[in-house]
């Protein structure tokens, strides 16, 4: 058991279940409208955390090179069936939590759709701090436990746990809601400046998505998605962040292996051994298996 514990997706069918064949297609098309307004047009290295079977990553295309990270290697498989294998992309899988990068490496990121599941969400975003570099763009979705159901149900007694206080309601085991201004202060915290807020998903009803087509309901969504610079009450917020930082960057690397430092103790200068990656500091190895570095846990 991992500390925190981390949400394993490991074996899930879950990118099936869930997006192909959940009635989500809304969703889906109303998240991409967000990142597309999000996102820098272009840029050199971008970290996508969480990314599951590769469902956004097409979406990152202005990037020269894309690091797909999540802990689960089925998932990352599946991104490869999606995506192929190419220097364009770095499969890694990897805790959030210990982070397998060296300071200051990537000028953007994405977390989404990963960050309710995080027990100990500053700890995750200190570790993404870490790796950005100075003026690096990052941009963050999280479910938000101020949204209209919850505020009704609480209103109404149907629920215990109070949608307005600012710490985080745990619904589901390691599935978590968010007060948008604890996260505002998490990130303030870490020296991010927040450029752009918008709010996702208005229209998250059954009734609603069977009756109206996915791409109006979603075309609809982009008009009121703005909105969320005032006052955010959907279930998912979107936030544009970015480094508050003006000190000189290196530049990126464009070996995969100047990517890296060990995990367990943080060596960098890792070595190729073909199957794996060797920390001369700490002597640990991690496994390369099928394009994909296993950070996970060290071999034995």
């Amino acid at each position: 058991m991992t500390n925190p514990p981390v949400c394993n997706y490991e074996g899930s069918d879950y990118q099936q279940s869930f997006w192909e064949k959940g009635g989500r297609e809304y969703e889906d098309r109303a998240e991409a409208i967000a990142l597309k307004k999000m996102l820098p047009k272009s840029g050199k290295l971008m970290l996508e955390l969480g990314a599951g079977a590769g469902r956004n990553t097409p979406r990152y295309a202005g990037f020269e090179r894309i690091v797909v990270l999540d802990y689960s290697t089925t998932q990352l498989a599946q991104a490869q069936e999606k995506l192929g294998r190419s220097d364009k992309y770095i499969y890694i899988a990897a805790d959030i939590y210990r982070l397998p990068f060296r300071d200051r490496q990537f000028d953007a990121a994405t977390m989404i759709r990963a960050l309710h599941h995080m027990a100990d969400a500053p700890k995750a975003l200190k570790q993404i701090r870490n790796v950005l570099r100075s003026n690096a763009i990052f941009i963050l979705e999280y479910a938000n436990k101020l949204n209209i159901k919850s505020i009704l149900r609480y209103l109404l007694r149907l629920q215990k746990w109070n949608p307005f206080s600012l710490e985080p309601v745990e619904f589901v085991k390691l599935n978590f809601d968010f007060h948008p201004k604890a996260v505002r202060n998490w990130l303030g915290e870490l020296g991010f400046s927040i450029d752009q807020t918008r709010t996702v998903s208005h229209f998250r009803l059954g009734l609603l998505k069977r009756i109206v087509p996915a791409n109006w309901l979603s075309a609809l969504d982009g008009l009121f998605q703005p909105t969320g610079r005032f006052f955010q009450f959907t279930p998912s917020v979107f936030v544009k962040a970015k480094v508050k930082d003006n000190t000189q960057n290196d530049a990126i690397p464009s070996n995969v292996l100047d990517l890296f430092k060990c995990p367990d103790c943080e060596g960098e200068n890792l070595e190729d051994r073909q199957d794996h990656l060797h920390c001369p500091v700490c002597e640990s190895n991690w496994a390369v298996r099928d394009g994909i570095y296993d950070f996970r846990e060290r071999m034995k």
